[in-house]
């Protein structure tokens, strides 16, 4: 994987280990968003259809992803946005309950206690050390629970729940499942189809490298007559060029949830990103970041830190937390003045390498550890 390494010059001065974060884009992404915006200041509207058959490829590949039909993938700004679009389009109604994890990120709990004045009603499952299961979701689970939603992977702790068997338990039980993706697509291989997956959400600029206000929404094909934009505009209609015969006759695909222009030149850039993680190979890039934190994980040990993070196979992502001998702010401002990138996350430092970092970054971030 160390070929990809030079298209990253963010290497160049830091040992960036914060994917769970802010990804930095490649050169190739960053070459593309340029490009788009030189095409819109010199040429105007003039590259307008090469820009609309270009995002039809977006979607395309985002779709491959997670095994996935392009129709049932909507392009948008990023994971809360997704998220409130399913929150809302469902039309829950008084009585009706949604069921969340607890402790959680914050994107996938506001869209839904926002339907609260809507007399729907949301329950917890309380995590221990980020850590759920199957069993945990099946006792919290009541008569009126028409939907589920679930982060793919803990922001803290790195936890990855079984999307499977979760998935398996809705369909027994007839419920909605809505998976908040974002800290595990593009480093954890995801299959919407096999996991019985209906609602998926997840921003771009995390572990798949693409640019702030990028993000893709699926909806199922089986979901999809369940739900009604929220938002519409002239972009939600079969009929979209056609602006003097209006029709609210919206699109029958996931497509109608776009209801205006798009991020052309971020969509542009998280396509060619998307390419990049395609090229380098999901299994391939899994396996290189579990790899690194391996090391991370021998070495802290080694060093007499608890980890907090699971290390068994099947519950693993990209992300490796700690908890430091001292304080976590004083040690990530140190870390971030030796250009070690990290997170302070609930008084843990969290590790997230990705598939171009290697053995320096990780010896850069032990010389400094050891300097502290």
């Amino acid at each position: 994987m160390d070929k990809f390494r030079n298209e990253f010059l963010i290497t160049k001065k830091y040992a960036y280990l914060n994917h769970a974060a802010i990804s930095p884009p490649s050169l190739m992404a960053g070459h593309a968003f340029e490009e788009v915006c030189s095409q819109y200041r010199d040429h105007g509207v003039l590259c307008h259809e090469k820009w609309i058959e270009r995002i039809g490829e977006v979607r395309g590949l985002c779709a491959g992803l997670i095994n996935a039909e392009s129709d049932e993938i909507a392009l948008i700004g990023n994971t809360s946005e997704g998220l409130s679009l399913i929150a809302q389009g469902l039309r829950l109604k008084p009585g009706d309950k949604v069921l969340l994890t607890a402790p959680e990120f914050p994107s996938n709990i506001y869209p839904w206690l926002n339907l609260r004045e809507k007399g729907v009603d949301v329950l917890f499952i309380k995590r221990d050390n980020g850590r759920f299961n199957v069993k945990d979701v099946e006792n919290a689970i009541s008569p009126d629970v028409k939907i589920i939603s679930v982060s793919s992977v803990d922001f803290i702790t790195g936890f990855h729940c079984n999307l499977k068997a979760i998935g398996d338990l809705c369909r027994r039980k007839g419920i909605f499942f809505c998976v908040d993706a974002i800290q595990s697509l593009g480093a954890i291989p995801i299959d919407v189809k096999k996991c019985g997956i209906h609602f998926l959400s997840a921003g771009g600029y995390k572990w798949l490298l693409g640019m702030m206000g990028t993000a893709m929404l699926f909806i199922s094909k089986e979901a999809q007559r369940f739900i009604r934009p929220v938002s519409v505009g002239w972009k939600s209609v079969k009929n979209d060029e056609d602006f003097l015969n209006i029709s609210l006759d919206l699109k029958p695909d996931a497509s109608c949830f776009e209801p205006g222009a798009l991020n052309v030149p971020g969509l542009h850039a998280f396509g060619v990103s998307i390419e990049l993680i395609n090229e380098a190979g999901i299994e391939n890039i899994k396996g290189k970041v579990f790899e690194l934190n391996d090391l991370f994980f021998k070495g802290l040990c080694k060093r007499g830190y608890d980890i907090m993070t699971s290390m068994e196979h099947n519950e693993r992502s990209g992300i490796l937390s700690f908890k430091p001998l001292s304080s976590a702010k004083e040690l990530h401002g140190f870390l971030r003045r030796r250009n070690v990138i990290v997170s302070d996350r609930a008084g843990l430092i969290r590790i997230s390498p990705h598939f171009y970092n290697n053995e320096e970054d990780v010896k850069a971030f032990f010389d400094a550890i050891d300097a502290y």
